[in-house]
């Protein structure tokens, strides 16, 4: 699933391209794409067909847009899964190969005077996209969220991100810092990749437990992963292959600047040893035996 700078590049461009345009028609191409959506293509075709869309918003990895008319408001929540892309392109353009979804947008001067599609194109059909009800946001009094995102915690980009708070929350857990850092309900936004960055910024191997880290040191890892993100977005965010692209199609390069991910077997930036790979929650970690030292184990009784 593409991380916050990932989701943030094509947030921008939804803004950019989408917002204060009308959805004319939808065409759900794979139930699939719809599964999480109650009422299925039918219902989610209902729902968005002649709305417009207010807002492009994001918290962590989460996007969805705001869709209004006289009647109704609610938010249209995008799932990337680990392929998904949305796409601006001209109605007469050729269909995607695996395309799921389209939307009619009306014309847009800036842009699109006759019209265009945001088009959801997803090889692995793991992502999708379901209409959701708007709810007060637990974390920021005053505003709105999808009913199915209110659960997850502020990124820290977010107005309503307190880092001390994310502090408290991770040293009262009994668990490894890595799994801390990827759980979206204590902080959102950070995925494998940023994580591995960010613990190689930090000095810190990613199984050291919470309880046992000074509050000093989790704040050293929680700036080390907002200035990675950040770094990141700047470049349009990670990209290993075609399957992320940002609206119009185009990749990020921030891979290209990576310390820790994906870098088993070269030496460490830092120190030159060779950077090494372990598995990780059915993933792979990547971190330097030198600066990131694993903590010891204590023996079995």
């Amino acid at each position: 699933m593409p991380e916050l700078p990932e989701v943030e590049t094509v947030r921008i461009g939804l803004v950019d391209h989408v917002v204060g345009r009308r959805i004319t028609d939808v065409e759900v191409a794979h139930p699939r794409a719809v599964r999480r959506h109650p009422g299925g293509a039918t219902d989610l075709i209902g729902r968005l067909t002649g709305k417009t869309v207010t807002a492009a918003r994001r918290r962590g990895k989460f996007l969805w847009l705001e869709v209004s008319d006289a009647t109704d408001d609610a938010a249209l929540v995008v799932h990337l899964g680990m392929s998904g892309q949305m796409l601006i392109s001209q109605r007469d353009a050729p269909d995607h190969t695996h395309l799921r979804i389209r939307a009619g947008l009306d014309g847009d001067p800036g842009h699109d005077p006759l019209g265009a599609e945001l088009r959801f194109v997803d090889q692995r059909t793991f992502g999708g996209w379901h209409v959701d009800e708007l709810v007060d946001d637990p974390f920021r009094p005053g505003e709105q969220v999808p009913a199915s995102v209110a659960h997850i915690a502020p990124d820290p980009f977010d107005p309503g991100y307190d880092r001390e708070v994310v502090v408290a929350r991770m040293r009262a857990k009994h668990t490894e810092i890595k799994r801390a850092l990827l759980d979206q309900t204590v902080i959102s936004g950070v995925g494998n990749i940023y994580a591995d960055e960010a613990l190689w910024r930090a000095k810190l191997h990613g199984t050291r437990m919470t309880d046992t880290l000074a509050p000093k040191r989790i704040r050293e890892l929680l700036d080390a992963a907002t200035e990675v993100m950040a770094q990141a977005l700047a470049v349009g965010g990670t990209s290993f292959d075609a399957l992320y692209v940002n609206v119009n199609g185009q990749s990020g390069y921030f891979e290209r600047s990576l310390n820790a991910y994906g870098r088993e077997g070269q030496p460490c930036r830092r120190c030159g040893r060779v950077m090494r790979r372990e598995q990780f929650m059915n993933r792979s970690s990547f971190s330097c035996p030198q600066c990131q030292r694993a903590p010891r184990r204590r023996p079995s009784s």
